[in-house]
């Protein structure tokens, strides 16, 4: 049976910025489905990461393959269909502070989609419904904690219903159990729609509850030193570093 082609697939990528490279070389591929956790130290490079799979930058060399496509090489037309199959979501939750939840998660829908005002609002209710924010339509961010902030951004990401999900630090700034909160909407999302979240995080409850896979990022190597499930990375990785890192212990070289 033919292997299903990888969602993502990175192929001898460098990026950085102006003349400063920050990962050379980097070559992986994720398949359909899971939860891919990126990680590592201070300044290793993973929010650059994230910014040039979803298209912000491009790189110094190498391709980047969104569902077999290109997204390095593709055209603006073509790149903006490819960017709408996949959502994002940021560290501050990135609302619009003088729209309503409701006006924020309709906004990719009346960007890009032809539905009439009321599909647009039951659509936007079922995902605010699917975060857990049902209820709360007409409150503006401001009116919000931090969590349910990340919830309704996470709502937004998902107005599209993309197969791809990206997460920028989704529980940044969070207490532990709301922390928790979220890492449980994640593992139900996640089997209720069958999309892919690769999710850049330092929060490392949060990569043992919920990841199948870790990429974890080095600063002196620039690039992956390890690659698998973080808990039998943290057990039985031939890495000392990677041992000490998914165990809490001294990082000095890295942060």
């Amino acid at each position: 049976m033919e292997k299903a082609l990888p969602i993502v697939e990175v192929c001898n990528l460098t990026i950085g910025y102006g003349e400063n490279i920050v990962l050379k070389d980097l070559s992986f591929a994720i398949d359909r489905g899971g939860i891919c956790t990126i990680l590592g130290g201070s300044g290793c490079g993973k929010s650059t990461l994230l910014k040039h799979l979803i298209g912000l930058y491009r790189p110094f060399s190498g391709d980047i393959m969104i569902q077999g496509r290109s997204i390095v090489t593709a055209t603006p037309k073509e790149k903006d269909l490819m960017m709408r199959g996949f959502g994002v979501t940021y560290q501050s939750g990135a609302l619009f502070g003088s729209l309503t939840l409701l006006e924020n998660v309709m906004l990719p829908l009346e960007e890009f989609t032809a539905m009439t005002r009321p599909q647009r609002i039951a659509a936007a209710r079922e995902k605010l419904a699917m975060v857990e924010l049902d209820g709360f339509d007409n409150y503006y961010p401001a009116e919000l904690s931090g969590g349910m902030r990340k919830r309704a951004g996470l709502a937004r990401a998902l107005a599209l219903e993309p197969e791809l999900l990206f997460f920028d630090e989704p529980s940044a700034g969070l207490d532990p159990l709301t922390s928790a909160d979220l890492d449980r909407l994640i593992l139900h999302l996640k089997d209720k729609l069958g999309a892919t979240f690769i999710i850049v995080t330092h929060e490392l409850d949060s990569i043992f509850a919920i990841a199948d896979r870790c990429l974890i990022l080095d600063k002196r190597t620039k690039g992956v030193v390890a690659d698998g499930d973080p808990r039998e990375l943290r057990e039985k990785s031939a890495n000392p570093w990677v041992k000490s890192f998914l165990n809490r212990n001294n990082l000095r070289y890295c942060n």
